[in-house]
This record gives C-alpha cells, structure tokens and sequence, in this order.
C-alpha cells in the first residue's frame, strides 16, 4: 500500500513521532509515549477549494482526527481539511 490518493476534502498527514526523551533526559518507553497532533501533509485530495493546506506543510490537527493508516511502517493519518487546526511554521 504505498499510492494512497485522498479524495475530495480529505489530506494524507504522516504523523511525527512522539518524543522518545524528556527535557531532563529520561527516555520515555514506547507504551507511555503520548499520541502526537502532528504531522507533515504528503497527499491532498481533488477539492482544492475547501483545502487550504499543501504537500510539505506541518499541521496540528484536532485529537481524535481521522481514519489511521500504516504506510511502509509509518503512522498515517486520512482526514478532512476541516479537522486541521493550524499550519506550524518553523
């Protein structure tokens, strides 16, 4: 599975990994890591009106956002533009 083409309003955000240390540099395990909101969009759908978002950007987006996908071992995330709170720029 490694063409995935969102349709319509939807974006393809792989998601940033949780960091695996503190500040004060105690490694956190892998099952008490936090899910992150984070991600880089890599695929937007067809409805380019109602996407404000393009390939490359860094997004936050809303919790509980989104279908889940794995893509060559890698969280991915399908959801509606709508569920993006905010482009992080860097």
């Amino acid at each position: 599975m490694k063409n995935i083409k969102p349709l319509a309003d939807r974006v393809l955000i792989k998601i940033k990994e949780a960091e695996s240390k503190t500040i004060s540099g105690l490694y956190i395990p892998e099952n008490a890591k936090e899910k992150t909101n984070v991600g880089t969009v890599i695929a937007i759908g067809s409805n380019k009106e109602e996407i404000t978002v393009k390939v490359g950007d860094t997004v936050l987006y809303e919790k509980y956002a989104g279908a889940a996908v794995k893509i060559e071992d890698k969280e991915h995330l399908i959801l509606k533009a709508k569920e993006i709170i905010a482009i992080i720029e860097e």
